[in-house]
C-alpha cells in the first residue's frame, strides 16, 4: 500500500480522518455532488482512453458508477474507493465505502444493533483505537442478475469519531469469493492505517 489519501474534508467535524490505500485504488469523493460527478467522469475518461468505438458501453459504465456513488452518498457516504489492482493479469475487484453515521458508539451492543444481522467483534486499530468489525457474505442483486454462483464478501468496521456522537463506517466488499480470505486480509490492513487528525493541529502544521 503506497497511496496516502488526503484528509477527509466533507464535514464540519473537528476531527478528520486519513487512510492509506493501495496505489491502484481510485478515490471518488461523494460530497459535494459536483465533485462526485467530476471524479466519475475523470475515471471513465481514464478507463476508456483510446477507445472511441464503444459509446454505449462507456455510457452504461458511467451510469453505473454514478448510480453507485449516489447510492453511497444517500446512505451517509463521504468517500468511495474502487480497486483496479491486478494479479497475474486478473482484476482484484473490490470497493470501499466510507460513511459517517450519526450514532453514539457507547457499547458493542449498540454497534451490533446498528450493524443489523451478523456477529460484531471488538477490535483495536493501531492509530484509531477501539472499533468493531463484522465480516459477512451476501449474494447481491447484481450477482443474481449475472448468474454467478459466488457471494460478495463484506468486511465492515465501525469506528467512533473522537468527541462526537458519530460513527465512521468502513464497508469493504469484493465479489472474489474464492480468494475471500486474502482479500479480507487486505481490507484489514487498509483499515489498520486509519488515523484521526484535529483540524486545528492540521492547520498549524501547514502553517509551520
Amino acid at each position: 500500500m503506497q497511496q496516502t489519501t488526503p484528509p477527509d474534508r466533507t464535514t464540519e467535524a473537528e476531527n478528520v480522518f486519513g487512510l492509506i490505500t493501495p496505489e491502484d485504488w481510485y478515490r471518488i469523493p461523494l460530497q459535494p455532488p459536483e465533485h462526485r460527478e467530476a471524479s466519475v467522469n475523470a475515471l471513465i475518461k481514464r478507463q476508456f482512453a483510446g477507445v472511441d468505438d464503444q459509446p454505449v458501453l462507456r455510457r452504461k459504465a458511467e451510469e453505473q458508477l454514478l448510480g453507485a456513488a449516489e447510492k453511497g452518498a444517500d446512505g451517509g457516504g463521504v468517500v468511495l474507493y474502487l480497486s483496479f489492482l491486478e494479479a497475474a493479469g486478473i482484476p482484484l475487484s473490490a470497493s470501499l465505502l466510507i460513511s459517517r453515521l450519526h450514532q453514539r458508539f457507547d457499547s458493542l451492543d449498540a454497534v451490533a444493533a446498528l450493524a443489523g444481522k451478523g456477529e460484531v467483534a471488538p477490535v483495536r486499530l493501531p492509530a484509531a483505537g477501539r472499533a468493531a468489525r463484522r465480516r459477512r457474505s451476501e449474494r447481491t442483486r447484481e450477482a443474481r442478475r449475472m448468474g454467478t454462483e459466488f457471494e460478495d464478501t463484506i468486511v465492515e468496521y465501525f469506528v467512533p469519531v473522537p468527541d462526537r456522537d458519530e460513527v465512521l463506517m468502513l464497508t469493504f466488499s469484493t465479489p472474489l469469493e474464492p480468494i475471500a480470505d486474502a482479500m479480507a486480509e487486505l481490507f484489514d490492513a487498509v483499515a489498520g492505517t486509519l488515523r484521526w487528525r484535529n483540524r486545528t493541529q492540521e492547520s498549524r502544521g501547514q502553517q509551520g
